[in-house]
C-alpha cells in the first residue's frame, strides 16, 4: 500500500500535491492527481495521466483535484478508477482536517516550494484559472514563516515562494520577503516564482539591489510584446512597462536573469503583432521562456474572439520557441569559463543562482559552493568545484 502523486501545471500544484500526500492515512492505496487547466493540452495530459495510472495500478483509488477537476468535475468523476474528485477549496484537507488556508509546501527536497497565496482577482481574457481558484487569498505571515521553517528542518536549502499571483500578496511581496529573511536566519537562498511586473513593490526592488539571499532570477508574466494584444488580453501593463521593469531589475542587480511566459497566436494577432512579441525576447533579455500556443479555454472572453487558424498558432509558437532556445544557448555558452554559485539538488545536477542548470562533477545532493563552468551539454552546463 502506498500513495503515488501525479502533478501537472504550476509550482503551486507541486507544493499542494505533497501536502495532500502527507495526509493520506497509512496503509491506504491512493493515486493523487493534481490537475491543470491552463491550456487544453494540460487538460488532455491530465486525462492521459489518469488513464495511465489506472492501467498501472488498477486496484488503487484515484483522487483527482486541481483546476481542471474544479472546472469540469463530472467528466473526471466518470473516468475509470477515479474514486474521488476534490474541489480546490478542499484539496488540502482531502484526507485530514487540515486548515485549508495553511500554506502548502514540498518536503524532502533540497529546493522546496512554499505557497504564500492562492486565487486571482484579475480577469485576463485568456485565463480560466481565476474561476478554478477563486479570489486572491494571502496566507498569514506566521503560517508562511512556520512552513518555511518546517521545510528547512526537513533539509531544504532553498525556498521558492509560489502561488497563483504572488505579487498580489496582501501587504506586498517585497515586505513579505523582508519579514521572512529577518525572521528565519537559516533561510540563505530565497527564490520567487512567476511575478506580475506591475505589482512588484518598492521593498522588492530594494531587496533585489541589496539582499544576496534573494536569488537573481526573475520570471515575469509578460504574455505578449504588442500593446494591442496586451489590451485584448486585459493585461495591466504595456510593452514599455515590461521594458521598464526589466531595466529596473537589471539596474538593481547586474547579474539578474529574466524568464518570461509568452502566448503565441492570440486571437486577432497579426504578423506584425507576433513579431513584436518575438522582439520582446531581445528587448527584455529573456533567457528562460515558457511559450504557450494560444488555447481557447471555455467560458473566457478570448474564446469568443476571432480565432487564428491552428496552423498559424502552431507556427508562431514554434518560431518563438526556436528564437528563445537560440537565445538560451547563447546565454549558457557565455557562462563557460565563469565561476558560479551552485546548489546541487539531485544526481549531481542543480542550478546556479541565476537559475542556469548545472551538473557538477562528483557532487552530491545538497552540496553547494562555487563551481567553475567547463562546458555545455544540451540544455545544461557542466562544472567542477572551484
Amino acid at each position: 500500500m502506498s500513495v503515488e502523486t501525479i502533478t501537472l501545471g504550476c509550482r503551486l500544484n507541486f507544493a499542494e500535491t505533497e501536502t495532500i500526500a502527507r495526509t493520506v492515512p497509512p496503509g491506504e492505496d491512493w493515486v493523487v492527481v493534481n490537475s491543470c487547466a491552463v491550456t487544453n493540452e494540460a487538460v488532455r495530459q491530465t486525462r492521459q495521466a489518469i488513464r495511465h495510472a489506472h492501467r498501472e495500478r488498477p486496484i488503487a483509488d484515484i483522487l483527482v483535484t486541481g483546476c481542471a477537476a474544479e472546472l469540469d468535475p463530472q467528466s473526471f468523476a466518470t473516468m475509470p478508477g477515479v474514486s474521488r474528485v476534490v474541489p480546490n477549496a478542499h484539496k488540502l484537507n482531502s484526507f485530514a482536517a487540515n486548515d485549508v488556508m495553511a500554506p502548502a509546501g514540498t518536503h524532502s527536497h533540497v529546493r522546496s516550494f512554499v505557497a504564500v497565496q492562492t486565487g486571482c482577482d484579475h480577469r485576463c481574457t485568456f485565463c480560466s484559472i481565476w474561476q478554478a481558484r477563486g479570489p486572491s487569498r494571502s496566507f498569514p505571515f506566521e503560517l508562511i514563516r512556520d512552513a518555511v521553517a518546517r521545510e528547512i528542518d526537513r533539509g531544504a536549502r532553498e525556498i521558492v515562494l509560489t502561488g497563483v499571483d504572488i505579487t498580489d500578496y496582501e501587504g506586498g511581496i517585497g515586505k513579505l520577503c523582508q519579514r521572512l529573511l529577518a525572521a528565519e536566519p537559516r533561510l540563505q537562498r530565497l527564490r520567487l516564482s512567476s511575478l506580475d511586473g506591475v505589482e512588484m513593490d518598492e521593498p522588492l526592488f530594494e531587496l533585489i539591489g541589496s539582499e544576496p539571499r534573494l536569488l537573481p532570477h526573475f520570471h515575469l508574466s509578460l504574455q505578449a510584446g504588442d500593446d494591442m494584444i496586451l489590451k485584448r488580453m486585459k493585461r495591466r501593463h504595456s510593452r514599455a512597462d515590461a521594458l521598464r521593469t526589466v531595466e529596473r531589475i537589471k539596474a538593481a542587480r547586474r547579474d539578474a536573469t529574466i524568464g518570461a511566459d509568452l502566448i503565441a497566436g492570440f486571437p486577432t494577432e497579426t504578423e506584425e503583432m507576433a513579431l513584436n512579441s518575438l522582439k520582446l525576447l531581445d528587448d527584455c533579455d529573456v533567457v528562460a521562456a515558457h511559450v504557450f500556443p494560444f488555447s481557447p479555454r471555455p467560458n473566457t472572453p478570448a474564446a469568443r474572439m476571432p480565432q487564428l487558424p491552428a496552423s498559424i498558432v502552431k507556427a508562431r509558437a514554434a518560431r518563438l520557441r526556436l528564437a528563445a532556445a537560440e537565445r538560451r544557448v547563447r546565454w549558457l555558452d557565455s557562462l563557460i569559463g565563469t565561476v558560479q554559485p551552485v546548489l546541487v539538488e539531485f544526481g549531481g545536477k542543480g542550478h546556479a543562482d541565476n537559475f542556469a542548470p548545472v551538473q557538477v562533477e562528483s557532487a552530491q545532493r545538497g552540496d553547494s559552493g562555487t563551481a567553475r563552468i567547463s562546458g555545455r551539454i544540451g540544455d545544461h552546463l557542466t562544472a567542477v568545484w572551484a
